[in-house]
């Protein structure tokens, strides 16, 4: 949403708001979440100008915090491109120096999981990978295995699934990926009707989009 003290166009910044309002009104989401949906839409769309900076100052303001954005950001990396992820970081580093906020510190990960190793994948998903291609495979057993992490500080398991499955609507890739997406939301503890709500919100991002995850979404809720 577009926040300025003169809007570039009164009737645009009407229908933004308008909209904007709308969606946020939905309460299956946590301020949280929502907070994230915009960011990864804003990285997946390359909107890293004010609307970008607007959708940080909201989430600083519902208490989330530039660690959970970097958090956010490097889990998503690996769907979005590394390259885009990479616009969103310098973006936010920006913003950290430009509001006086410490640039928070990260462990680095262990070396066991930048290396060969065991697959974190379900079973399902791995076989599928491995019959699209060996090697493809690999590269995701990597990316799978760098993201390994539940503890403090990182994003839950629902977060991490509706994060995902937002990229899927940005791009629409809505056949298998999708369905892995809605699948780790909802092992995640998100009810259906979570998920639901998570295509809602993005609806503000395109509607068209949503339409056609609608469809994919209330396929295979119906399937299960």
């Amino acid at each position: 949403m577009l926040t300025t003290t003169e809007p570039l166009d009164l009737v645009f910044a009407q229908l933004a708001g308008a909209s904007a309002g709308y969606l946020d009104a939905i309460s299956e989401l946590t301020d949280r979440e929502k907070t994230f949906l915009r960011v990864t839409a804003d990285v997946c769309q390359s909107t890293l100008g004010g609307v970008f900076a607007a959708h940080v100052r909201t989430g600083l303001a519902a208490g989330v915090s530039t660690a959970d954005l970097r958090e956010l950001l490097r889990f998503v990396s690996y769907d979005t491109g590394y390259h885009a992820a990479a616009e969103g970081l310098e973006r936010l580093a920006g913003l950290e120096a430009e509001l006086g906020i410490p640039r928070p510190g990260a462990e680095p990960l262990p070396e066991e999981l930048l290396s060969a190793g065991p697959s974190p994948l379900p079973e399902a998903v791995r076989a599928r990978l491995a019959e699209l291609d060996p090697q493809y495979a690999g590269y995701f057993d990597l990316q799978s295995r760098m993201r390994s992490g539940h503890g403090p500080g990182t994003l839950s398991e629902r977060e991490r699934g509706l994060a995902s499955l937002s990229v899927d609507i940005h791009y629409q890739t809505l056949a298998d990926t999708f369905r892995t997406h809605v699948g780790r939301a909802l092992r995640g503890g998100a009810a259906p009707e979570d998920v639901r709500a998570a295509v809602r919100f993005n609806a503000q991002f395109g509607v068209t989009r949503a339409w056609h995850a609608w469809e994919a979404l209330n396929a295979f809720l119906g399937e299960s």
